[in-house]
C-alpha cells in the first residue's frame, strides 16, 4: 500500500505574459493603453538595450535603439543602466537610470529620472541630480509620482544603496530641484539582525575568491496611497514596512531628527523586491523569501494572495487598465555573486499576471 505525504499548499492564479531568454528583466510597467514596458540593468547579462517595450512576441529597444547605447559624450540624454520603468497613466513613461552598470559608483551626470512621451514616443523630460543627492554609494531603485503636488508633481526615489546611506529621494518636477530625505536613518537602512533566506539557503555575498559577507541593501520597495498623502517603503533586506507623510517628506523646514519621529511602522509584511498600490488603497508587496506576494489593506491587515513555486524572486510590480497585477520573476538571488561565481539562473526569467479586480491608484 503507497502512502501520499501532505506537501505545501500552493495557491494564486498566474497567467505567463512573456518569457525572457536573453538579459535578465527587473522592472515592469503597464500604461494606460496597456502598453508593456521592461527594462534591463547592466548587472553582468549582454543587455542589447536597457529599455524594451513587449509588442507581441517581441522585445523592441525603447523609444529606440540609439538611446539605449550609452554615449559618454551626452550621458543625460542616453540610458546607461536603467533599473526601473513607471508609466505614470495619463501618457507618459519615466525611465529611471542608475548610470551605475554592475553597482559601480555613479557615471557622473549620468543617474537620472528622464520622462518619455509614449504618444511621440520622444524624450519630453531629463531630471538629472546634483552631488549632494547622488553619492559616489548611491543606487537609484524605484520611483513613485503624485502630480496633485506642486505645479507640475513631485517624484519620490529609493536609494538602494549596499554601500552606503540608503534614502528617500525628493524631486520636484516644476523645478527639477531634488533633496534627501530619511538618508542613513533606520527605516531606509538594512535590517542589521535580518539572514535573508530563499529556496532553504541563507542569502549571502559569495565572491569567486571564496570570502563572504552579509546581502545589505538599504531603501527599495516604494508604493504611494491613493490620496498621494502617504508614502509606503521598504528596505530589500528586511522585513519591515514603514510610511511617512509625504507633506512631511517635500517640507524642508522639518530636519531631518524630527522627521524620523514622523515614519510609521506597519509590522512584518515578508521581506520584498517590489510593491505597488491599488485603487482600492491595497499595498501589494513581494515575499521573495516565501515565493509569495501579500496584500495590505488599509486598515493594516495582511493576506498572502499568492504561493507559487514559480514566484523565484518576484521583483518589480505594477497594476494594468486590465485589473491585474503584474511581476517579473527574476532568480536574482541565483546571481553568480550569491554563489562563488557560479550563475544558476535558468532561463526563462517570466513576466506573469493575475487578476485582482482593482485598478492601479491614480497619480493625478
Amino acid at each position: 500500500m503507497k502512502f501520499m505525504l501532505p506537501m505545501e499548499k500552493y495557491f494564486g492564479k498566474f497567467e505567463l505574459v512573456y518569457s525572457f531568454y536573453g538579459a535578465m528583466p527587473t522592472g515592469v510597467t503597464v500604461s494606460e493603453t496597456g502598453r508593456i514596458f521592461v527594462c534591463f540593468p547592466k548587472w553582468g547579462d549582454d543587455v542589447k538595450f536597457t529599455v524594451a517595450e513587449i509588442a507581441g512576441d517581441q522585445l523592441h529597444p525603447y523609444p529606440n535603439l540609439e538611446t539605449n547605447l550609452a554615449n559618454p559624450a551626452n550621458v543625460a540624454m542616453s540610458f546607461i543602466s536603467v533599473q526601473s520603468v513607471v508609466a505614470d497613466g495619463r501618457g507618459t513613461l519615466w525611465v529611471l537610470d542608475t548610470a551605475a552598470p554592475n553597482f559601480s559608483e555613479p557615471i557622473k551626470g549620468g543617474a537620472k529620472l528622464v520622462a518619455v512621451d509614449l504618444k511621440t514616443n520622444t524624450i519630453r523630460n531629463v531630471y538629472t541630480f546634483t552631488e549632494e543627492v547622488i553619492l559616489p554609494t548611491t543606487y537609484l531603485n524605484d520611483v513613485r509620482f503624485d502630480f496633485r503636488v506642486g505645479k507640475a508633481g513631485y517624484a519620490y526615489i529609493t536609494d538602494s544603496s549596499s554601500k552606503g546611506p540608503g534614502a528617500i529621494i525628493v524631486v520636484d518636477l516644476e523645478t527639477g530641484n531634488a533633496f534627501r530625505r530619511l538618508s542613513g536613518t533606520p527605516p531606509t537602512s538594512p535590517d542589521p539582525y535580518f539572514l535573508p533566506k530563499v529556496e532553504g539557503k541563507i542569502l549571502m555575498n559569495r565572491n569567486k575568491d571564496g570570502s563572504i559577507s552579509p546581502f545589505r541593501l538599504a531603501s527599495d520597495g516604494i508604493a504611494i496611497s491613493v490620496d498621494g498623502k502617504t508614502l509606503f517603503f521598504c528596505p530589500l533586506t528586511s522585513r519591515h514596512l514603514f510610511s511617512i507623510s509625504t507633506e512631511a517628506l517635500r517640507d524642508r523646514m522639518i530636519p531631518e531628527k524630527d522627521l524620523l519621529s514622523r515614519v510609521g511602522y506597519w509590522g512584518e509584511k515578508g521581506a520584498s523586491d517590489g510593491m505597488i498600490t491599488g485603487a482600492k488603497g491595497n499595498v501589494y508587496a513581494g515575499d521573495y523569501e516565501n515565493n509569495s506576494i501579500r496584500k495590505i489593506m488599509p486598515n493594516g491587515k495582511m493576506e498572502t494572495i499568492a504561493h507559487d513555486p514559480r514566484l523565484l524572486w518576484p521583483d518589480t510590480f505594477s497594476i494594468g487598465p486590465d485589473q491585474y497585477l503584474y511581476v517579473i520573476v527574476n532568480q536574482l538571488h541565483r546571481q553568480a555573486r550569491f554563489h562563488y561565481g557560479r550563475d544558476l539562473r535558468e532561463k526563462p526569467y517570466s513576466l506573469l499576471r493575475m487578476n485582482i479586480d482593482e485598478l492601479p491608484a491614480p497619480a493625478f
